[in-house]
């Protein structure tokens, strides 16, 4: 049974009758998509296992190996800014070769990192410590563009909950791969390995395993499939400068892609900046390793859980009115630690809030923008977007720090909210958005 009719935006009503449309309708493409979101699932699981593994064991592993709590601090930005600089060159890798090459590649560049790391922690090394970090950081920004590889040949009613699946599988990863610790004790009395040096090495065999499937499985490439559509673009320049110039101009004419911009740029730094200080101050608080660990992981669970939903409500409700919930839901969640700071439970309740208001704003933000970035600068204008939010979720983290120490924690909560004033002013706006296609 049809739902009602649902407003279709200008962009979505010339894509109609297009060869664009005509393609994403066919049974080959709804066979290619089938397939595409099943490599994708199953790479995804396995990959952010590896991946997980870098913002819990990488830090403890640079307070162990430099025996400085600031060190200890700057691994997990050396991830992050890994995850923004692989996030552009990923892209354009994708606009030019195609999801499969793109994807194989960042995971592989990620299993490498794990590698290094591997030696880092039997060792002691410091430079090593960092570049493997900053190598492993590639899995996450893979992580974050398989999640537009899942829109590539989605209908537009059905692109929000396919990218939105990609984000909520990525959940067991990101629970598994903190506690990779465990199996590492089974390596590590088994091979000499220490403890961190094991887990490393069962995150680079997950992190090469999904790119070596990835690579083998993704065939057709849906990306590639798309491009039919677009017979022009197979023959636009390839140059890198060009790419970029059609990512700015597209930004400038297209307000709903800025808007998704916007959203996904303000949901990465208060997550982050928040998140990130959180352990900090639980710790202060006499708060134990248990209880930040318990905080942390229902905070992840807040992010990814209820995805399915969020991309249910985006594509069928339109993703203004989903980022409205979200920065309501932040607001909650920021009132929550400015006000009751002191309190255990309500900082968990505070996080978890966190998680949940990040996943409304993010996967509405990556579906609007997945669904009216035009075909020509897809790819590449993708990939430009995850490298910016790993930047500004960098140095939000990085901010953060320094910020707590001079102040505290309400004070942080507060800044947050500041954070979310210009994105609030654009959802508020006239400007129309897609909702959905009948």
């Amino acid at each position: 049974m049809k739902g009602p009719l649902l407003p279709v935006s200008e962009t979505e009503q010339a894509l109609r009758g297009s060869a664009t449309f005509d393609i994403l309708g066919s049974p080959h493409a709804a066979l290619v998509q089938r397939r595409t979101i099943a490599v994708l699932v199953i790479t995804q699981i396995i990959g952010t296992i590896g991946v997980g593994v870098a913002p819990t064991i990488g830090v403890l592993l640079a307070g162990d190996v430099t025996h400085n709590e600031a060190w200890a601090g700057l691994a997990r930005t050396a991830s992050t800014l890994g995850a923004a600089l692989f996030g552009l060159p990923l892209g354009n890798l994708a606009a030019r070769f195609g999801r499969r090459f793109a994807l194989s590649s960042g995971w592989c560049i990620a299993a490498v990192g794990s590698g290094i790391l591997v030696a880092a922690a039997q060792g002691s090394m410091v430079v090593p410590l960092f570049v493997g970090l900053l190598l492993i950081g590639a899995g996450s920004a893979v992580s974050l563009q398989a999640r537009f590889a899942a829109t590539d040949l989605a209908l537009p009613l059905h692109k929000g909950r396919s990218l939105a699946l990609i984000v909520w599988v990525g959940t067991v990863g990101s629970v598994l791969g903190p506690n990779l610790g465990v199996p590492g004790e089974v390596i590590s009395r088994q091979t000499g390995l220490t403890v961190y040096a094991s887990a490393f090495l069962i995150a680079a065999l997950c992190l090469g395993l999904a790119g070596v499937i990835v690579f083998l499985s993704l065939r057709p490439d849906p990306l590639l499939v798309l491009k039919q559509a677009v017979p022009a673009q197979a023959s636009a320049p390839r140059r890198r400068a060009g790419r970029i110039r059609r990512i700015l101009a597209e930004l400038r004419v297209n307000r709903p892609a800025r808007l998704a911009v916007v959203a996904i740029l303000t949901a990465q730094v208060v997550m982050a900046s928040v998140m990130t200080m959180t352990p900090v101050h639980i710790a202060d608080e006499g708060g134990s390793i248990t209880i930040v660990g318990l905080t942390i992981s229902l905070h992840v669970a807040g992010m990814y859980a209820l995805s399915p939903l969020v991309g249910f409500l985006a594509d069928r409700y339109g993703p203004k009115l989903t980022m409205s919930a979200g920065v309501l839901i932040f607001l909650a969640s920021l009132v929550a630690g400015a006000l009751r700071p002191d309190d255990m439970g309500w900082i968990m309740a505070s996080l978890i809030l966190l998680g949940v208001g990040w996943s409304f704003v993010s996967v509405a933000g990556a579906a609007l923008f997945s669904r009216v970035v035009s075909d020509e600068a897809r790819a590449s204008s993708q990939g430009g977007v995850d490298a910016l939010s790993n930047l500004c979720a960098a140095v939000g983290a990085f901010l953060a720090g320094p910020l707590l120490a001079a102040t505290n924690f309400s004070v942080l909560s507060i800044l947050a909210m500041v954070v979310l004033i210009p994105l609030s002013v654009l959802i508020l706006g006239r400007e129309r958005v897609p909702v959905a296609v009948d």
